[in-house]
């Protein structure tokens, strides 16, 4: 294991200070917990960042991946077979790769969000047969998936270099 050094000492951002609506808050907390789950993996070393750290086999970079399969599953409509999948990152995609597609499915969810002034609307996305999720209900959900995997990559980063921090 890495020993922990001044230098991968990172300090903590506090939660962020949004707007007073309900849409400011639930958004501003979801763009904070993005920023730092890929500032986890950004930088992250070969190959410890997909180097499975548990039994489960859970890897630093296999988690970004993950969220970038339910950013897009929530917010544009993307259809998933095979969650299990989702938590490995192809042998060929780089870090940097799979921080770019994190970014740009980020980008993409926050043009959906932005188009979205009413909470209690449903999600504008195709599934066919299936009703729509409200956009309060995806924003929360958002929340707590990245919050739980950003969880996990603290865990995994410390183990692979030491860096510490949000």
């Amino acid at each position: 294991m890495a020993t922990t050094t001044r230098r991968a000492r990172r300090g903590d951002t506090p939660p962020p200070r949004t707007g007073n609506s309900e849409a400011d808050v639930l958004r501003g907390f979801l763009d904070y917990l993005r920023t730092s789950m890929a500032a986890k993996v950004d930088g992250a070393p070969e190959p410890q960042v997909r180097t499975a750290a548990v039994p489960s086999g859970t890897n630093l970079l296999g988690l970004l991946q993950h969220l970038t399969f339910v950013e897009r599953a929530i917010f544009l409509g993307d259809q998933v077979t095979d969650w299990q999948a989702t938590f490995r990152a192809a042998p060929t995609d780089s870090v940097a790769d799979v921080v770019a597609r994190y970014r740009e499915a980020v980008a993409r969810a926050d043009e959906v969000l932005d188009s979205c002034a009413d909470l209690s609307a449903p999600v504008p996305r195709p599934r066919p047969g299936k009703p729509a999720p409200s956009i309060r209900w995806a924003l929360a959900h958002m929340i707590e998936e990245t919050g739980r995997h950003a969880g996990h990559a603290d865990i995994l980063r410390e183990l692979i270099d030491g860096a510490t921090g949000r």
